[in-house]
C-alpha cells in the first residue's frame, strides 16, 4: 500500500480531525458526549454509515448524472443511517433512547456528505475506504475525548465504572449542554497549543 492511500487514513485521525480540527458534526459532538459510551457509540454509528456509505458512491460513482448526485448520496446515506438504527435498537434499547433522535440526524452530518461529495464521488474504492475509516476513526476518538473528560468530571466513573471515589464532588454542570461547549473548547486550546508549541519548536531548529 502506497504511502499516499495510507495518508488518507492517517489525514482524517490526525491533520485533518473532523472535530479537532475541521470542527464538523457538532450536533452530535456537543449533545451526546455527556458519557463514555454515548460518545463511543455515536462515533461508531457515525463511522459504520461514513465507510458503508463513502464505498457505495465511490463504485457508483461513473454511473450517477451529476443532476441528481447529491440526492442519490443523501439516499444512499440515508439507507444506511435506518440500519445502524435498527441494529442500535435490537442490540439496546436503552442506547437507543439515550441517543434518540440524532441517530437519524447522521444522515445530515456534513462529514458524511461532504466525503461523499468531496472525496468517494472522485476516487476509486480503496482510496474512499480508507479515507472514511480515517474519518470515522478521527471522529469516534474526538467525541470519545469529550464524553470521558465530561463523564469523569460530571460523575466520576468512565463507561460507568467509578473512578473518583465517593468524596468527588461531581460538576454537574459537565453532564448539561454548557458542559459539551466547555469541553470542546478546552480540547481545542491545548491542539492548539501543542500545534504552536511544536511550530516554535521547527523554528528554534531551523
Amino acid at each position: 500500500m502506497s504511502a499516499g492511500t495510507m495518508n488518507d487514513f492517517t489525514d482524517g485521525v490526525f491533520k485533518r480531525n473532523p472535530v479537532f480540527v475541521q470542527v464538523l458534526g457538532m450536533c452530535p459532538v456537543l449533545a451526546v458526549t455527556n458519557t463514555a459510551i454515548n460518545s463511543l457509540a455515536m462515533g461508531l454509528a457515525t463511522a459504520g454509515v461514513l465507510l458503508a456509505s463513502s464505498a457505495v458512491v465511490s463504485l457508483i460513482r461513473r454511473i450517477v448524472p451529476s443532476e441528481v448526485r447529491i440526492v442519490t448520496f443523501i439516499l444512499i446515506i440515508a439507507t444506511f443511517v435506518t440500519m445502524v438504527d435498527y441494529l442500535i435498537q435490537a442490540i439496546s434499547l436503552e442506547l437507543h433512547r439515550t441517543l434518540g433522535a440524532f441517530i437519524a440526524l447522521i444522515v445530515v452530518n456534513c462529514l458524511i456528505l461532504g466525503r461523499a461529495e468531496a472525496f468517494a464521488s472522485k476516487h476509486p474504492v480503496q482510496r474512499s475506504i480508507l479515507d472514511a475509516a480515517g474519518m470515522g476513526v478521527g471522529f469516534t476518538v474526538g467525541l470519545l475525548c469529550l464524553g470521558s473528560v465530561r463523564e469523569i468530571l460530571g460523575a466520576g466513573t468512565w463507561f460507568g465504572i467509578p473512578l473518583l471515589g465517593q468524596s468527588f464532588e461531581t460538576w454537574t454542570i459537565m453532564m448539561l449542554p454548557p458542559g459539551g461547549f466547555f469541553t470542546l473548547a478546552g480540547w481545542l486550546l491545548l491542539f492548539q497549543f501543542l500545534k504552536q508549541r511544536k511550530a516554535a519548536s521547527r523554528e528554534a531548529t531551523a
